[in-house]
């Protein structure tokens, strides 16, 4: 909702937010990096009356600076600091999950999840999260505090997570959350070509599997998503989130959606069973090296799994 890819529409994003509330939805994901605290200060308007309808969920210490970049800081007193300036934007007196959105190499994980369990003591937050972490990461996270969710990548496009990550998860204990379900779009059919990208489109400028050579390569993978949706008469979109849904019960996936018609297809993912023969399927084509591209611009890779 803040545009990253390509422009949104500020009245039809809360219309969307109104209608979740209405279909069920009781989650919604941000962090301080969307816009550069844009996204919060929209969802701090957009949820007035709707606050205790949600787990709202926000990430601190992964921002983009003005020459470009990221930088990573997840100091104690940033840790502080962030969750002042989010619960602001946000208009709350206390954020459900609080997640550190990039492992930050220079501060040990104890002293940033020490500072997170403060707030949790303070009554600011009420869960911890990590996104990107690595499996000792998170193992020494949990034995700090509780973690409570792992937000990472996962999808047919990206399935990185399911060699370690995953089964860290499951024996701790640990919901995931699975973001770019839809690999950024990929999946729902919608990117058909480089052209079809504005070129204000945030994967057109920097993610390589949206770069012309390997979109190309990538465009065959989804010859078996088209068919098994036909036989269905289902989307794209709802075949790739109903994959993410059999993974298991600790798998929540969190596709971005900023429109209603999205939001209602969406959702109706839920109710489409896979077959084993589907699923067989569909691991084999989207197997780990199936794709061509990393899943982010090389800059940002050393920042992913710590």
């Amino acid at each position: 909702m803040t545009g990253l890819y390509g422009g949104a529409d500020e009245a039809e994003c809360r219309a969307t937010i109104a209608a979740a509330v209405d279909l069920g939805i009781n989650h919604i994901d941000t962090a301080n990096a969307y816009g550069n605290g844009k996204n919060e200060e929209f969802l701090g308007q957009a949820l007035n009356g709707l606050r205790e309808k949600f787990i709202l969920s926000t990430k601190f210490g992964n921002r983009r600076k003005p020459e470009g970049g990221f930088e990573i800081n997840s100091r104690p007193e940033s840790v502080m600091a962030s969750c002042e300036e989010s619960l602001a934007r946000l208009n709350v007196d206390v954020i459900d999950v609080f997640y550190q959105h990039r492992v930050d190499p220079d501060t040990p994980i104890e002293d940033t999840v020490g500072a997170m369990a403060r707030l949790v003591e303070q009554g600011k937050v009420r869960y911890l999260g990590l996104s990107e972490a690595g499996p000792e990461t998170i193992r020494r996270a949990h034995k700090v505090h509780p973690i409570s969710a792992l937000q990472t990548e996962y999808s047919l496009c990206s399935r990185e997570v399911e060699a370690d990550v995953l089964p860290v998860c499951r024996e701790l204990g640990i919901a995931f959350i699975a973001y770019c379900p839809l690999g950024r779009g990929f999946l729902s059919g919608t990117v058909r070509g480089f052209d079809g990208m504005k070129e204000t489109d945030r994967r057109r400028q920097e993610h390589p599997r949206f770069q012309q050579k390997n979109l190309e390569k990538n465009q065959n993978l989804l010859k078996p998503l088209d068919d098994i949706a036909a036989s269905k008469d289902v989307s794209l979109a709802q075949i790739a989130i109903a994959w993410l849904l059999q993974q298991g019960d600790e798998v929540i996936p969190i596709p971005g959606m900023a429109r209603r018609t999205h939001l209602s297809e969406n959702v109706a993912a839920v109710d489409i069973d896979l077959s084993d023969e589907d699923l067989s399927l569909l691991n084999k084509i989207f197997a780990l090296d199936a794709v061509a591209g990393t899943r982010y611009p090389e800059v940002q890779l050393p920042s992913l799994g710590l």
